[in-house]
């Protein structure tokens, strides 16, 4: 198993961090790397969700929301192909931290028998989508 973490201070509440990650319908608006959303965010229901690196071709798949948490965690976990190949356990969470602020981190877990091989092609690309919704929501939960 291989891990990318992206971690980022946003100067707002817990709650307005999570409202904005829930509001799927907003996605296309204001987030650069998860392009679109479409489900409900509801442990054990699957999604349809789009992702798109910086200068990237879009890519949809259906993972499955494994945690829920308001105001915390909002995880899933998707394939390609299926389960063993290549597998993402995506997870944004949220941290309130002593000066008023949120620590918010967004990280994947992969695994599977081609993690080896496409983890060089993986990580830049995908470090970089992170980074820019990562600053995206930063921006919009510091503008509300």
């Amino acid at each position: 198993m291989r891990q990318l973490t992206t971690t980022i201070e946003i100067d707002s509440s817990p709650d307005a961090v999570w409202a904005i990650l829930m509001d799927f319908e907003a996605y296309p608006d204001w987030n650069p790397f998860v392009r679109e959303i479409k489900g409900s965010p509801t442990e054990g229901e699957q999604l349809s969700v789009r992702l798109q690196n910086p200068g990237g071709k879009a890519m949809a798949f259906a993972p499955v929301v494994t945690e829920s948490v308001p105001g915390r965690r909002f995880s899933w976990l998707g394939k390609v192909g299926f389960k063993g190949v290549f597998d993402g356990h995506h997870r944004f969470d949220i941290a309130p931290t002593e000066r008023g602020t949120v620590h918010f981190s967004q990280s994947e877990d992969f695994s599977g028998a081609l993690v080896p091989v496409l983890w060089g092609m993986v990580t830049n690309k995908t470090r970089a989508g992170f980074e820019s919704m990562n600053a995206a929501l930063k921006e919009r939960a510091e503008r509300r």
